[in-house]
């Protein structure tokens, strides 16, 4: 591939320290999707990135790309999103929220659908509290922009249209509910919460599909499980999460 240089909008979804003055940082952008790059010196130039390589800021970036890792020249601050930065649960969701999107999305496919999402809820986060039901919006309305979603409206077995409740079981839950005869000895998951599922799928906007506990919890088991059923391997991102929603209740 022929070096290519061009400015792309960007959140970044991860970055680590790499020697004394370099960080390597994955990037979703806009434009190329996912892509990891090497920004040299940042550590030590603030004229240049002035601190802005960090989790889940937006940026504008002027970037080089290699056959290997991109070379980041330089960058401009769009928002650090300020709001999240000082709070730990707004944190934790937005780490967690970088690091799912890290783990599910495939390098140098340009996603504007998913980058929409992803900035939707930043913006979100920014300006409201930590809200466990935008939590479980976000991750469906990903899985489904992905093609991950469970099939929600038909048993994933047996294709017999579901009404009312519905049942998953771990080893399913990725395709989807199963209806009572197909899912004996799963978890149960009650019509609410099933309706509540498709309606977030209907509407473009965080906090306006709220969960009571009960249907929070149904939820969470499904999608945490089809969420599993697709990682390489656990998130810590959500282990810490997990501890702050412990601590905040």
């Amino acid at each position: 591939m022929a070096m290519q240089s061009l400015s792309c909008e960007s959140v970044v979804i991860g970055s680590m320290d790499y020697g004394e003055s370099d960080k390597i940082v994955t990037l979703f952008t806009l434009e190329h999707g996912k892509l990891r790059g090497i920004a040299r010196g940042a550590k030590k130039s603030v004229r240049r990135f002035g601190g802005s390589l960090e989790l889940f800021a937006r940026l504008k970036l002027q970037i080089t790309l290699t056959e290997g890792l991109a070379r980041i020249q330089g960058a401009d601050i769009v928002t650090v999103f300020p709001g999240i930065r000082a709070d730990l649960g707004k944190i934790a969701c937005a780490g967690y929220a970088c690091d799912l999107t890290d783990a599910l999305l495939p390098e140098g496919l340009s996603n504007p659908r998913l980058f929409r999402l992803l900035g939707a809820y930043l913006d979100h986060l920014d300006h409201s509290p930590a809200d466990s039901s935008d939590r479980r919006f976000f991750e469906i309305n990903l899985l489904n922009v992905l093609g991950y979603r469970p099939l929600l409206e038909e048993c994933a077995q047996c294709a017999v249209p579901l009404s009312g409740g519905a049942w998953f079981s771990f080893a399913t839950a990725a395709s989807g509910l199963l209806c009572g005869r197909c899912g004996r000895g799963g978890k149960p998951v009650g019509a609410v919460t099933v309706n509540l599922l498709i309606r977030t799928l209907r509407t473009g906007k965080f906090g306006v599909t709220p969960f009571a506990p009960a249907e929070l919890e149904e939820a969470g088991a499904l999608l945490d499980s089809a969420i599993a059923a697709h990682l390489q391997r656990p998130l810590k991102s959500l282990a810490f999460l997990r501890e702050i929603e412990v601590s905040a209740s």
